[in-house]
């Protein structure tokens, strides 16, 4: 029997299970790791339909808008980020953010 592409067994899985979280982020990292810039950005933010508290969506939708040259939405997204990662004393997370927030403003 072939073997499935990562990206393609991912879509199977989720067909079963469309509001698994951590399915919608596998997916949204499979599109970013290709270079899918836009379906990336879109899934990322289907993770946040789903659980708007995933916090490594922040860190990656502002990578991905980074990519895309929108600094200012990246922006926004670290800093939601970094409130977030504050409410849930989540220090690794917060210092991730900040750096990216101080990367992109320096």
């Amino acid at each position: 029997m072939e073997k499935l592409p990562r990206k393609e067994l991912i879509f199977d899985m989720l067909l079963k299970e469309p509001n698994d979280v951590f399915l919608n982020y596998a997916l949204a990292m499979e599109h970013l790791s290709a270079n899918e810039l836009k379906e990336a950005e879109n899934q990322f933010k289907k993770v946040l339909a789903i659980n708007d508290s995933y916090l490594p969506c922040f860190y990656q939708l502002g990578q991905v808008n980074e990519k895309m040259g929108n600094n200012d939405i990246a922006l926004i997204y670290y800093k939601q980020g970094v409130e977030l990662a504050k409410s849930q004393t989540n220090q690794k997370a917060l210092g991730e953010l900040n750096e990216a927030i101080w990367m992109l403003e320096d």
